[in-house]
């Protein structure tokens, strides 16, 4: 079958797919995508986090057919209107937060909706946000950095505009 949906901004078609694929797979393997990490298959893990029509989900728990016509964003599209390092990947960077970079899209994205819904979170609101998101490298503390870095980033931007 033919999906045709919008990936970040773009309108995109893949073709011969089959009805049982995974989002993660066509993004990954027919659209030319592959920032989305394919870890575990199951929904566990976070790394394949992408926004389906403005909410995040699993792409390897979604079915290609599913997203006809929708709209995906995935972690190459949380760039800034300029093409560079959106606010979240920056942040990410200067705190240490990547480092096997397996589980960092799915952070990043999961990241990003916090901050769309809640510039300024509590610790308990970033662990709550995060808990879907598995990273075997760290013991947290450099992603919790980041992300408190990029609310204060954000809100700073807020304030001066």
């Amino acid at each position: 079958m033919r999906v045709t949906f919008t990936a970040n901004g773009k309108p995109v078609e893949a073709d011969d797919v089959w009805e049982g694929e995974s989002l993660l797979y066509v993004l990954r393997e027919r659209v030319g995508l592959p920032g989305s990490k394919n870890a575990c298959e199951q929904g566990e893990c976070g790394s394949c986090t992408v926004y389906l029509d403005g909410t995040p989900v699993c792409s390897c728990l979604v079915a290609a057919g599913q997203v006809q016509g929708r709209e995906v964003r995935t972690v190459e599209g949380l760039t800034d209107e300029n093409g560079e390092l959106g606010l979240v990947q920056q942040a990410f960077i200067d705190a240490g937060a990547v480092q096997c970079g397996f589980c960092t899209p799915g952070l990043l994205v999961q990241t990003d909706a916090l901050l769309d819904n809640d510039a300024q979170p509590s610790d308990t609101d970033i662990r709550e946000a995060l808990s879907g998101n598995l990273c075997r490298c760290t013991g947290y503390e450099k992603i919790m950095d980041a992300v408190r870095l990029a609310s204060a980033r954000k809100c700073a931007k807020a304030a001066s505009e």
